[in-house]
């Protein structure tokens, strides 16, 4: 079973919201650093909800592997972390 994520809504959305706000900022024609300060708000936003869900995914479906003691799901799940995590910018 996997994990609940609906507690990273509220950032989902926020994220959605400052979104609209850059997409305006540029109809507008607002001053460049006023535009990047916010896009790297988002990025950093952006990243706070992937390590939550990322931690989420290591206490619950790594360690569900783990205890199954199943090598063959064990050895799925931390593959598909190490390809996850090779395509980190």
């Amino acid at each position: 079973m996997h994990p609940n994520h609906n507690d990273q809504l509220s950032g989902l959305n926020r994220i959605e919201g400052q979104v609209k706000g850059i997409k305006r900022m540029i109809e507008d024609n607002r001053y460049c650093v006023d535009i990047l300060t916010q896009l790297k708000a988002v990025k950093a936003a952006v990243h706070k909800v992937e390590q939550e869900i990322l931690k989420k995914h290591m206490q619950n479906c790594l360690k569900h592997a783990v205890e199954s003691k199943n090598d063959l799901e064990i050895q799925k799940k931390l593959d598909e972390l190490m390809n996850l995590l090779s395509k980190r910018i």
